[in-house]
């Protein structure tokens, strides 16, 4: 057993790969007090807004490093939906993401709450709303992945609903709060190496 020295300016995750093959079996959804509201060709610079507002915690920054003709091309594109999970008020407060473009399989995207809405159940009914629009194409397959830099909650969550892990690989990638895409105290429980902590 050995451990592999990680450079100061990279991070690295175990990502943890999971599927469902089969279909659930009809269940009610949750009660909750949010809607689900499709966006169809959503601009980038909204489209940036959300996810920096739900992934930040977790170090989402895969879809901030891309320029405005590359995040079209995947969020317009009409084998990918986009949802704006909304407040009573029609403030946008998460993020639902489902990727078609390889039927049979979907993928869950993207996923999440922003950090205010984490830990009150409500995840439960995006899931349900989530797995109810995989579902309703001819899908044999609806994937995730999720990794350490995640909630601690989320793998469990995942297997709860459903999903059961097949793979598990390593990742290492420049540190985004390095780089200016996130703020420096974006994921506190992932420590920037080299930085003064700030007062």
């Amino acid at each position: 057993m050995g451990l592999a020295p990680v450079p100061d300016d990279q991070i690295a995750t175990i990502v943890t790969h999971l599927e469902m093959r089969e279909r659930p079996k009809p269940a009610p959804i949750p009660p909750a007090p949010l809607w689900l509201v499709p966006w169809k060709a959503p601009a980038p610079a909204a489209y940036r807004a959300l996810f920096r507002r739900v992934g930040e915690p977790w170090l989402w920054f895969s879809r901030l490093v891309m320029d405005d003709e590359a995040l079209s091309t995947i969020i317009q594109d009409p084998a990918v939906e986009v949802y704006a999970v909304t407040d009573p008020r029609g403030v946008e407060v998460g993020l639902l993401e489902l990727d078609f473009r390889s039927l049979p399989d979907c993928e869950l995207a993207f996923f999440g709450l922003i950090p205010e809405l984490t830990g009150k159940g409500l995840g439960r009914w995006l899931m349900a709303q989530a797995k109810a629009l995989a579902w309703r194409r001819e899908v044999t397959r609806f994937w995730v992945h999720s990794c350490t830099l995640d909630s601690p909650a989320a793998l469990g969550f995942y297997r709860k609903a459903g999903f059961v892990p097949y793979r598990r690989e390593v990742e290492t990638f420049a540190d985004p709060r390095l780089a200016g895409l996130l703020s420096l105290d974006a994921a506190p429980h992932v420590p920037v190496l080299g930085q003064l902590p700030t007062a």
